[in-house]
């Protein structure tokens, strides 16, 4: 692995992340009925903070080997998706409409782990906490929106950036 390339998965890590800073929670979803299993505020930065440490390592892994076409495919629909969510979800407001995106999201994050571990141990194993915690984030958007049918969508031109 080479360090640069660690550094080239990293930024697309940063670039993702970013929309978590453009499109934090807020009171709004402060208000929402969120089930008692929801985690604590504080365990979201740390969770994606060690998953994006843990897949820009197994993209920079997986990146220099060969046969790594579906990987690297896997790896950039999940960051793509990945970006995509915070938007509709925090930003736009759209609980459902958030669920086929981390559907497909959960999909890629699985398809990226199985295909990183047919690379690399190694590469694979960074990838299971994140499955984990798509799958925990999964279950807690569809009952947030099971909980809150009531909410109010916004248009893209009512979003505050």
């Amino acid at each position: 692995m080479e360090l640069l390339n660690f550094f080239i998965f990293l930024a697309a890590c940063f670039g993702a992340g970013v929309t978590g800073a453009a499109f934090p929670p807020g009171r709004w979803y402060e208000k929402l009925n969120k089930p008692s299993w929801t985690p604590p505020n504080w365990v979201f930065p740390v969770m994606w903070t060690t998953i994006y440490l843990l897949i820009a390592f197994a993209g920079a892994r997986a990146s220099v080997l060969p046969g790594n076409d579906l990987a690297m495919a896997f790896w950039a629909a999940q960051i793509a998706l990945n970006a995509l969510w915070t938007p509709i979800f925090f930003g736009l407001r759209r609980l459902k409409g958030a669920l086929p995106v981390i559907g497909c999201l959960w999909l890629a994050v699985l398809g990226a782990t199985v295909t990183h571990f047919q690379l690399d141990l190694w590469a694979g194993l960074a990838f299971v906490p994140y499955l984990v915690w798509v799958t925990i984030a999964f279950a807690l958007n569809l009952t947030v929106a099971r909980m809150n049918p009531d909410v109010t969508p916004l248009r893209p031109s009512e979003i505050d950036v």
